[in-house]
């Protein structure tokens, strides 16, 4: 099985609100996750992330492939090195 650590879409309309969540790699975006490790909301000002950086580390270590976008939001969160 392989696992991902992606961005589910929630909120409304032109108002998007992001959890950073592990699911399977064959689910829809915002199918069934196994675990939510954070969340990200770029509608307020400054953008606010939150994620836990100790279950995001298991999950990595575990063999987790991050999205393109999850990669930057986790390095943002300090969580990954360059």
């Amino acid at each position: 099985m392989a696992v991902r650590i992606r961005l589910k879409r929630l909120g409304a309309k032109k108002a998007p609100f992001y959890r950073i969540v592990v699911a399977d790699s064959r689910t829809s975006r915002n199918g069934k996750s196994i675990a939510e490790i954070g969340y990200f909301d770029p509608t307020k000002e400054p953008n606010v992330l939150k994620v836990d950086a100790e279950e995001a580390k298991k999950w990595l270590s575990t063999g987790a492939q991050p999205s393109d976008t999850a990669k930057a939001l986790l390095k943002k969160a300090g969580v990954i090195g360059e």
